[in-house]
């Protein structure tokens, strides 16, 4: 069992426990984090991409307003390539009491959330697809954030301040010795290889499956996996994020991210944060809902559908799950359970990722003797080299990420013959360039460059960069049954979004998808294989043998 010696082990590679590795590395001390899967690869890279302004939340968790207002604030001034500075308004449509308005201005101020009442001409004026029968509209500071490059920033930072950082490799065990936990076990799914890590303090940012890691040390933690499905509609038809202006409920917010707009979200408790679908009332529950938005809304194709769990952590019985408070908690076991060693951090939003690491780091250092203070609110995060591939800033001087910056980029290197996704504008040094990076297979791309998120959902990009993944990596000891089941994960991946919305236009794009991988490639010839871990990948029925 090969041995690793740290500070501090932060289980959990999705934004929270990236942010504290990057606190805990720019503190001076030594971190190890360890993921099972891809960076973001749970609850982070399944949400709807939403930068908070606070006001969805003054009314009925005015801490975690107050938290997402100040948050935005310092992520606008700290990653401004992640974040698409959109504005958002909170509208009162003909199903909401417009007397909530007063309510809700009121609340606004007092959580710190800055909103302005606009007049609905002006609202139709910057929004003309909206419903023209709204009775009132507030702006607030709502914003879209790429959590997938926040993701590889962050982690840059991180290795550049000294952090270690492993991928593919999943804690099997805590090591607990009387009443301190020392380290952990961790398997290298890619080999099996275990790694014994040994710690001063084990950190668990782990999210929904946090009650399951402190259940090794013997640990009670009691985490809510609540189930939120969206769904992506290959038009943007709106450039503001739109929210309902009444208490949280499903379906009430419409947010555009990159090409898309994600209508969300439902809140439905699953015992199993591994294991849940996506129910066809659900998909039809958020097109009915953003028909009360965006007129005709239902006549857009829905491009796919999916599902994130929230880490919500319940100290007290709650009626419903969106009862639970969306604020963070931190929870010192050592006082809190008697067992030194160990931290876990829970709840909580994207939003408010840095300050949950802020206030994580800070306990931590205080253990370990560290007073450096925490400096993660200043410094701005590097940008990954696959981003480094055109115009960085709009016309108007803006350094945060715009709509037309991939284009521009392809424009300005005469790029048009050299794209790979022409759906989300990838070219092959960007590809190239996220490989070069560490991109380990094709799903791993797609976080990175947005590889097969648009409308044709890989038809069309994923045999090409599978070869060029082969290309770039054979001579590492990628053969071509590994790039061969690289495409069949894909494809399977693509497929479970695909599944809940087959009808009209996306029955005819998955039909020629087909045609493509079956009657073209041959794809039902390539032989199924187990994912890290053992689970054996179900085929696309594009691949399925007879």
């Amino acid at each position: 069992m090969q041995p690793i010696e740290t500070d501090v082990l932060v289980i959990g590679g999705g934004a929270t426990g990236l942010g504290c590795a990057l606190d805990l590395a720019l503190r001076g001390i030594r971190t190890v984090l360890v993921e099972k899967g891809d960076l973001t690869h749970g609850t982070t890279g399944r949400y709807h991409g939403l930068l908070h302004s606070g006001g969805r939340y003054v009314t009925k968790d005015p801490r975690s307003a107050s938290e997402c207002a100040r948050e935005n604030a310092i992520l606008r001034r700290i990653m401004p390539h992640c974040i698409e500075d959109t504005s958002g308004f909170f509208v009162a449509t003909p199903w909401d009491d417009p007397a909530y308005g007063d309510v809700f201005v009121t609340n606004c101020r007092r959580a710190g959330v800055p909103v302005t009442e606009i007049s609905l001409t002006e609202m139709l004026r910057r929004e003309p697809l909206l419903n023209p029968r709204m009775s009132r509209v507030f702006e607030v500071p709502d914003g879209a954030a790429d959590s997938f490059l926040a993701a590889r920033s962050v982690a840059l930072a991180a290795r550049e301040a000294g952090a270690e950082i492993l991928t593919y490799h999943h804690v099997v065990d805590l090591i607990r010795v009387g009443d301190r936990v020392v380290g952990a076990v961790a398997e290298d799914l890619r080999d099996g290889a275990l790694k014994r890590i040994t710690c001063a303090c084990v950190l668990n940012a782990t999210g929904a499956w946090a009650g399951r890691i402190a259940g090794m040390a013997g640990l009670t933690v009691t985490v809510v996996a609540g189930k939120g499905t969206m769904v992506a509609m290959n038009h943007r038809m709106v450039n503001t994020v739109i929210n309902r202006c009444k208490l949280p409920d499903d379906g009430d917010i419409l947010v555009p991210i990159h090409t898309v707009a994600v209508i969300g979200t439902t809140d439905v408790l699953v015992p199993d944060p591994d294991v849940y679908r996506i129910e066809p009332k659900e998909v039809h529950l958020m097109l009915d809902e953003g028909e009360k938005l965006v007129p005709r809304f239902k006549e857009y194709r829905a491009l796919r559908a999916w599902a994130g769990v929230r880490p919500l952590y319940r100290e007290s019985e709650a009626v419903r799950d969106r009862d639970i408070p969306r604020t963070f908690k931190l929870l010192d076991h050592e006082t809190r359970d008697g067992v030194g060693g160990i931290v876990s951090i829970v709840g909580g939003k994207w939003t408010t990722y840095r300050l949950m690491a802020e206030e994580t780091v800070n306990l931590i250092a205080r253990r370990l003797g560290n007073t450096r203070p925490c400096r993660t609110a200043t410094e701005t995060l590097p940008v990954p080299p696959f981003e480094h591939h055109g115009p960085p800033v709009a016309s108007g001087g803006t350094r945060h990420y715009w709509l037309g910056k991939s284009l521009a980029a392809v424009e300005a290197r005469h790029a048009y013959g050299d794209l790979i996704c022409e759906c989300e504008l990838v070219t092959r040094a960007r590809l190239l360039a996220a490989i070069d990076s560490g991109a380990k297979n094709l799903d791993d791309l797609r976080r990175d460059v947005r590889l097969g998120m648009g409308p044709c959902q890989g038809g069309w990009c994923v045999y090409r960069a599978a070869a060029l993944l082969y290309e770039r990596r054979h001579a590492a000891g990628l053969s071509h049954a590994h790039a061969n089941r690289a495409v069949l994960h894909m494809l399977q991946a693509r497929w479970k979004g695909l599944l809940p919305v087959l009808w009209g236009d996306q029955v005819r794009q998955a039909r020629l998808d087909e045609l493509i991988y079956l009657g073209v490639l041959g794809a039902q010839h390539l032989a199924p294989f187990t994912e890290p871990g053992g689970g054996l990948v179900t085929e696309h029925p594009a691949v399925a043998t007879e």
